[in-house]
């Protein structure tokens, strides 16, 4: 769409065309209200394997991220052993977490991101990037590979690997996504729901003001996606590019 050949119209003609479009716009919301409540009531899977990470305190285990909590939600957040920062898009996510956690905390909802990346490493980049939010390493943890967001060079190697509940080719070792778990009054852990990909990206606020916004995204290439602007939010004074996965530390969502 050409901003410049925008069609102008009088306030009438701009009112009438907003509130048709207002009738799409409740369609979809009950639509995704459906699918929310569709969502809660899939089929659990209970977690018996004993995942241990590395934290601030030392080894936590699964039960240790939820805290106080019943509910645990988890950033697969892209960070290999040898990147030497975390990826782009993932730090574009994990940007809206900190703001958000002190509402889910008191709504009975933890938080964790979860990275391969050694613990010392996450803690270097979460203190550059001024995030609060619990971070672990899963380094020597079957965890990413379990979930489907880490794949070793000998997956990629034979081809078509199984992400985002398909299978499909990849280029990257990483892949984002997010997991949520309920943990009961027996101390039994329950895998609820995981987003991979796009699935996820409702998570970044940002995303949900530029949609609003005249130029929408404005992701017009190379890659068409959000590697073509966004930036670690203390770089954005650079004009160097980044790369979308690897070992330099971005990533493809």
């Amino acid at each position: 769409m050409c901003i410049m050949k925008h069609p102008i119209v009088s306030e009438s003609e701009w009112f009438a065309a907003r509130r048709h479009h207002l009738l799409r716009e409740k369609d979809l919301l009950r639509q995704l209200d459906e699918l929310r409540q569709q969502r809660r009531e899939l089929p659990w899977v209970r977690v018996t394997k004993p995942y241990v990470f590395t934290g601030p305190k030392g080894e936590e285990t699964l039960a240790d991220l939820f805290g106080e909590c019943s509910q645990l939600i988890i950033q697969h957040f892209m960070f290999a052993p040898d990147w030497v920062e975390g990826c782009v898009g993932c730090s574009f996510q994990a940007d809206h977490v900190d703001s958000s956690f002190v509402h889910l905390r008191h709504h009975d909802v933890a938080f964790a991101a979860v990275s391969r990346a050694p613990y010392v490493k996450i803690d270097a980049f979460r203190r550059r990037m001024g995030w609060q939010f619990h971070w672990v390493s899963s380094q020597g943890s079957d965890f990413n590979f379990d979930f489907g967001v880490s794949f070793t060079a000998e997956d990629l190697a034979r081809g078509a690997v199984s992400y985002n509940f398909e299978t499909r080719e990849l280029d990257s070792e990483e892949m984002p996504g997010v997991s949520v778990f309920y943990r009961d009054e027996t101390g039994a852990i329950f895998r609820t729901y995981s987003a991979y990909g796009r699935s996820a990206e409702h998570l970044t606020g940002a995303y949900n003001y530029l949609d609003m916004a005249p130029k929408g995204r404005n992701e017009t290439g190379p890659a068409f996606d959000l590697t073509d602007w966004v930036r670690h939010h203390d770089r954005y004074e650079s004009t160097a590019p980044h790369s979308r996965c690897g070992r330099r530390g971005s990533g493809e969502r």
